[in-house]
């Protein structure tokens, strides 16, 4: 292998590193604020259980007040009953009386429903909030690990990047830009190994990074010239294992 490829090589491994490294400081920088949004969440939920609590109770109150007004009312009837002059003017009371009797009876129903509805939204308040203390202790303790895995994924990152800057220098400015260009696109996987199948000719050639069948003419090229040669599907910079350039010949 040409010193050229032999140093792209070099670089792709580092480049593998730090690819590695930035995903994991992006998920252990991610992971603080995906916890703040599930707590958001779980305030949320919580809040939005007591602001139905609290409006089933305003209907509660509602629904008392108007009962205690029919009772009144029953109460104010019932002392006209004595003074009924007629028959007919004491049926009428009575309808009366008998009616508001109905109508508080809805309304005693209507509030046992919402006394009931009431105690259930608070069991779930009591969960909700129960999960917001479990969701912050969660936080607290993803803080204090992540914390810990940024300063030391920090110091790899430094450690990988000074190591790629002195990688770079053995490498050709042209055959740079084209490997950075294609490493970006690959999680810096910028280079792949023809894979040689068959033991005997005429051999199979497959790019090692897509999987698909290559001609002949690149495999050749590789053994003799240290040349940037790419792969004609996914574009990757291709070369030999050591062991491939003086074998195989087709």
């Amino acid at each position: 292998m040409g010193t050229m490829l032999a140093a792209l090589l070099q670089l792709q491994s580092i480049e593998r590193q730090l690819s590695h490294v930035r995903g994991r400081l992006k998920v252990r920088k991610n992971a603080v604020a995906t916890q703040q949004k599930r707590i958001e969440q779980c305030r949320g939920d919580w809040q939005a259980l007591h602001d139905r609590v609290m409006t089933r109770r305003a209907q509660a109150d509602r629904v008392e007040l108007d009962l205690r007004e029919k009772e009144g009312q029953v109460s104010k009837f019932r002392s006209c009953l004595n003074t009924a002059k007629t028959n007919k003017e004491y049926a009428a009371i009575l309808t009366q009386i008998n009616t508001l009797k109905a109508d508080n009876a809805k309304l005693e129903e209507e509030a046992l429903k919402i006394i009931q509805d009431v105690e259930t939204i608070k069991a779930s308040v009591d969960q909700a909030r129960q999960k917001i203390e479990i969701e912050e202790k969660r936080l607290a303790e993803v803080e204090q690990t992540s914390a810990a895995e940024v300063a030391k994924l920090t110091a790899m990152l430094k450690d990988l990047t000074a190591r790629r800057a002195e990688a770079v220098k053995a490498v050709p400015s042209d055959a740079l830009v084209v490997f950075d260009r294609i490493a970006e696109n690959y999680d810096g996987e910028g280079m792949a190994v023809i894979e040689i199948h068959g033991k005997k000719p005429p051999h199979d050639y497959v790019c090692g990074g897509c999987y698909m069948t290559l001609n002949a003419e690149h495999a050749n090229a590789l053994r003799v010239r240290d040349q940037i040669r790419t792969c004609n599907n996914c574009g990757r910079i291709l070369y030999l294992e050591p062991q491939e350039e003086s074998s195989r010949t087709p």
